[in-house]
């Protein structure tokens, strides 16, 4: 279990909230807005009501106590950044933040962000991924711009066949990193695994050779 404090109760801030809260962590979430903030109370077990570009209110926070400060303000590039600034003064372990630009990025990071989120692009980039490149992708996380891994359905002959069989890496230049089947994960499979249909496979590689895997 890790400690969050999450400043800014909007979509992201709130997703980011309760799906930090469900895998069992300890959130504090900030909000401004008393209206959004009531709104949430039955959802987010904690929150705080103020101005975090106030350095005394954030201070009274004990922000350097928390593992994860995330800044979910998407709407004003200016507070995002002044909090930004404000939580690593205090001493805030880790910042994630939110930007909508690449320049926004770019000040983030230079002004005390560990890492910055490209909300509605990253999601967008994703499904553009799952549609457009080839069926039988079902998720995609970017590692660079041409390294990734997949998610996608079993190959369509392989059921059957073991990972030897398939010379996976060799003919196909991919590397299998789990294989889930229902709601069973079986990470890091070794070489004797003998694929069955109803499974899909978590597989690191190009965007070409998964493109070619699947067609």
């Amino acid at each position: 279990m890790i400690s969050v404090l999450i400043i800014g109760l909007g979509r992201f801030g709130r997703h980011m909230a309760i799906k930090f809260q469900e895998q069992g962590n300890d959130v504090m979430a900030v909000e401004k807005d008393e209206t959004r903030a009531d709104e949430m109370a039955p959802v987010i077990q904690n929150i705080q009501i103020g101005d975090a570009t106030n350095e005394d209110f954030l201070q009274s926070l004990g922000v350097g106590n928390y593992d994860v400060c995330v800044v979910g303000i998407g709407e004003s590039f200016q507070t995002a950044l002044e909090i930004t600034v404000h939580l690593k003064d205090l001493g805030a372990k880790y910042v994630v933040a939110r930007a909508t630009r690449d320049i926004y990025k770019k000040l983030l990071l230079r002004n005390g962000a560990d890492h910055v989120v490209y909300a509605e692009r990253e999601v967008a980039e994703r499904l553009a991924v799952r549609y457009g490149t080839a069926r039988g992708i079902f998720d995609y996380v970017e590692l660079t711009p041409e390294y990734g891994i997949y998610e996608i359905e079993l190959p369509h002959g392989w059921a059957g066949h073991s990972i030897l069989e398939r010379q996976v890496r060799t003919r196909h230049n991919i590397n299998i990193l789990a294989i889930r089947h229902g709601r069973n994960l079986f990470p890091m499979p070794g070489p004797e695994h003998v694929f069955t249909e109803g499974e899909t496979l978590m597989v690191m590689g190009s965007e070409r050779d998964i493109k070619a895997l699947m067609r």
